[in-house]
């Protein structure tokens, strides 16, 4: 676990030292101890404090939230599959902040206030009719979950589309969404989305021995004590508000959720009272250095990060699939 908060404050240095412009460790230092001893700022402050800081913290904040959400789902439903994107609650969290913008505008309080509780709402009903379309007289079918994500992520990015056709003065600010970026980001949107990943990580703190009960299966896990339909509502609420936090300020960006909580698995083994602290870790460090990536391979052109997971969850997409087959 050490290791792991080691690399976070490497790579955010990291990820706040490179890019078109390279600032020197030591001008990062500066440029801090500058702002908190009230001294004049120079440019290089401004990069380090209004550009490049935000971004990178950001990035954490939306890696963790990420990786959080994947660990809750994959417990829940016992499907190392599981994860926002491929559940579709990243689609319907995004067309919910579609929405929000279509009808109460692209004002700053519009995205402030109304692009959050539309992505919250529009994962929580994805979340439902994914689940209500996956049962099977009370039970949650693995294969049939994966196939009723997949599909109504397909639907939902769909409508999302057709609403565009409509709406073309809000394309411009809807494409970021389907693409997943961090760019201009601001300290209102980290601060927006440290309240809301919050929120979201106090059910798994206070419940973690929960969801180690929940892995034995449902019936299993009532015998031990657990209310289990009332503990899956309040983790698939916690779970979509992370998702919702992430995707209202960085749009879609896929498979962070799937790969990390399957690393850190092998690394720390099952037990969520250190596999959710080591996902949270591990999935703010891959995204911060995805970002990075994203910035430095083509500068001065800027890769969405959307981009970049994709390109690396594929691959480790079907190599689960394969693993799953063979163990059969």
């Amino acid at each position: 676990m050490v290791g792991l908060a080691v690399a976070l404050v490497a790579a955010v240095l990291a990820g706040v030292a490179f890019g078109a412009v390279s600032v020197p460790p030591g001008e990062i230092l500066g440029a801090l101890g500058r702002t908190f001893g009230g001294q004049g700022r120079s440019l290089a402050d401004a990069v380090v404090l209004d550009l490049r800081l935000p971004r990178v913290l950001l990035a954490a904040l939306v890696g963790a939230s990420l990786a959080l959400a994947g660990v809750l789902y994959q417990a829940l439903f016992r499907n190392p599959l599981a994860d926002p994107y491929v559940l579709g609650v990243s689609s319907g969290a995004g067309l919910g902040a579609t929405l929000a913008l279509t009808v109460f505008g692209t004002s700053f309080a519009a995205r402030a206030l109304g692009v959050p509780v539309g992505a919250f709402l529009g994962a929580v009903l994805t979340m439902l009719l994914v689940v209500r379309l996956a049962s099977r007289r009370g039970r949650v079918d693995a294969t049939s979950l994966l196939l009723a994500g997949i599909a109504i992520s397909y639907t939902l990015s769909a409508l999302t589309s057709f609403v565009l056709v409509f709406e073309r003065q809000t394309m411009t600010s809807v494409v970021f969404w389907m693409m997943g970026g961090l760019g201009n980001r601001t300290w209102g949107h980290v601060w927006l989305l440290t309240a809301m990943f919050a929120v979201g990580a106090l059910v798994p703190l206070l419940y973690h021995r929960e969801l180690d009960l929940m892995l034995l299966g449902d019936e299993r896990a009532g015998q031990l004590g657990v209310r289990v339909e009332r503990f899956k509502l309040l983790a698939l609420a916690a779970a979509s508000l992370v998702v919702a936090g992430a995707v209202s300020v960085s749009g879609l960006i896929g498979f962070v959720g799937l790969m990390v909580p399957h690393m850190m698995r092998l690394v720390v083994g099952p037990r969520h009272r250190l596999l959710l602290p080591a996902s949270v870790l591990a999935g703010a460090v891959t995204l911060v250095m995805a970002d990075l990536l994203a910035r430095v391979v083509l500068a001065p052109v800027e890769i969405p990060v959307g981009i970049v997971t994709a390109l690396a969850g594929g691959p480790f997409f079907i190599w689960l699939l394969v693993r799953k087959e063979r163990a059969r």
